[in-house]
């Protein structure tokens, strides 16, 4: 009986094939969406290629780059606490570069190499996106912007940004160091492995200074209409010299763009700069906040 049991086994074994990895896939056939989205049935997709639009500002070409980006576990090794990365987590060019990116997947999911903060009124949604299911390559090109700023690049696969796959694009010399870049940066939330239970910072308004209604009235400054007339002048004044600087600047940068690009490309630089201006608000807050309140009997 053991005997029949052991020769069953055996001829099971033998009739099973056994679960290969999935081959390597170059995705060079695929059906064009329009917008520059391309896509395959077999998980290659490429989304906000460009190869030929010429960014607002940007006059030429100003050189023409192959990069060849990899993505995969073995990558994250060298970062402790990472599952996935990229082999590469920075990456340099000269505004108005057209860059085409060659994006690798070793894995045996799915990964992408997706970059963030592009002109919407060139970039759909503002991204570029390259994405390949299981182990396979597929390729994009972009035109980049002018001007010196940090692009996020990552991939956006639930969780495998967080855990490592994250890299930062410079256009000329950058506008900031982004947080979290695997070897590169700090991480906002560090790792701590003491084994010491998390105690949130409670935030303590500081206590308002007593004052009376006289000393209000008499600290109060008395405000002219000379001098209020003379405040609107100077702020006139300074505003028009901006626009005298800047002008020859804008005229360049939305030159060859339709009404309904310069519209587009003016919103998001407005919303970029209320972005920079709330940055620096919070950064304000923070600092005062941290410092220490001197009780009114030290004083």
């Amino acid at each position: 009986m053991d005997k029949l049991v052991a020769i069953a086994v055996i001829i099971c074994a033998l009739s099973v094939n056994p679960v290969s990895a999935k081959e390597f896939q170059n995705h060079t056939q695929m059906m064009s969406h329009g917008d520059g989205h391309l896509m395959d049935m077999d998980g290659g997709m490429v989304m906000g290629q460009n190869t030929d639009t010429l960014p607002g500002g940007c006059e030429k070409i100003a050189a023409t780059k192959e990069i060849t980006v990899r993505a995969g576990h073995k990558y994250s090794e060298k970062f402790p606490g990472t599952m996935y990365a990229f082999d590469q987590q920075e990456f340099h060019f000269d505004p108005c570069t057209k860059l085409t990116v060659h994006f690798i997947n070793e894995d045996e999911i799915r990964h992408q190499w997706m970059m963030h903060g592009l002109p919407k009124y060139l970039y759909p949604k503002g991204m570029f996106h390259l994405e390949v299911s299981g182990p396979g390559e597929v390729s994009g090109t972009l035109i980049l912007p002018p001007g010196d700023k940090t692009y996020l690049v990552h991939c956006d696969i639930a969780q495998h940004m967080e855990k490592g796959m994250k890299a930062q694009l410079k256009v000329g010399k950058g506008s900031e160091e982004l947080p979290s870049i695997p070897g590169l940066t700090a991480s906002i939330f560090p790792d701590d492995y003491s084994g010491k239970p998390y105690v949130a910072e409670e935030y303590s308004a500081p206590l308002p200074t007593p004052t009376t209604l006289t000393d209000t009235a008499k600290s109060a400054p008395v405000t002219t209409q000379s001098q209020t007339t003379s405040v609107f002048s100077g702020v006139s004044i300074i505003g028009l010299a901006i626009g005298l600087i800047i002008a020859p600047l804008l005229v360049n940068r939305f030159k060859g763009m339709s009404a309904s690009e310069i519209v587009a490309s003016i919103i998001e630089l407005t919303s970029h700069g209320i972005g920079v201006i709330i940055g620096l608000i919070m950064r304000l807050i923070k600092q005062l906040s941290s410092k220490k309140i001197i009780p009114l009997s030290d004083k």
